[in-house]
């Protein structure tokens, strides 16, 4: 009867106590009770109208989701680019941050009408904060050296919702991602049509 009551008894400060103390998730994962899933986050527009750097650069290292929240992994992807390249905001939106980070510069860009938040870095800002940009607005240039590419520049573009690192690479539409817009090619031995 009492391990019966110190188990009814443990449950019941489960199910109280321990969300408060370690959160929902944490708490079902501890008592092993299972419980509704965690609401979904919604998924990224493809509202990108330009890429950061040029037409179509190489993507130098694409996005590594960390298994953990400092865990090892790469929570943006790096884009080639040359110094001195004028970097773009790939969407509308008003500039959050621009300035130094642990010596790089960084522009940071909330996207009009999201809950998301472009970064690109190491960029020499040419915008100021609280400044609305349009999709293919020059928002810096590119700077010279850095290690994070090794011998080659690269942008190191970041898309954050809140705290969680997205790949930015969602925000492009098809279009965009794949390969340029169609081009309509003449047709040749078709009579025109008389007027």
């Amino acid at each position: 009867m009492r391990s019966a009551m110190r188990s009814a008894m443990r449950w019941a400060w489960a199910a109280t106590a321990l969300p408060l103390i370690l959160g929902a998730t944490a708490a079902r994962a501890w008592v092993g009770a299972e419980g509704p899933p965690p609401p979904a986050e919604p998924p990224v527009p493809a509202i990108a109208r330009a890429w950061p750097v040029g037409v179509r650069p190489p993507v130098l290292r694409g996005w590594e989701p960390p298994a953990t929240v400092y865990g090892p992994g790469h929570r943006g992807v790096d884009v080639g680019a040359s110094a001195g390249e004028p970097v773009r905001a790939v969407a509308a939106g008003r500039v959050s941050y621009a300035g130094r980070v642990a010596g790089r510069g960084v522009v940071s860009v909330l996207l009009t009408g999201t809950d998301l938040r472009t970064t690109y870095e190491p960029v020499t800002a040419t915008v100021q904060k609280g400044q609305v940009v349009a999709a293919g607005e020059v928002v810096g240039t590119v700077e010279a050296g850095g290690a994070h590419c090794a011998a080659r520049s690269c942008v190191h573009w970041g898309l954050l919702r809140g705290d969680v690192y997205l790949d930015p690479l969602l925000l492009l539409p098809p279009w965009l991602l794949e390969r340029g817009p169609s081009r309509l090619l003449p047709v040749l031995g078709v009579p025109l049509p008389r007027g």
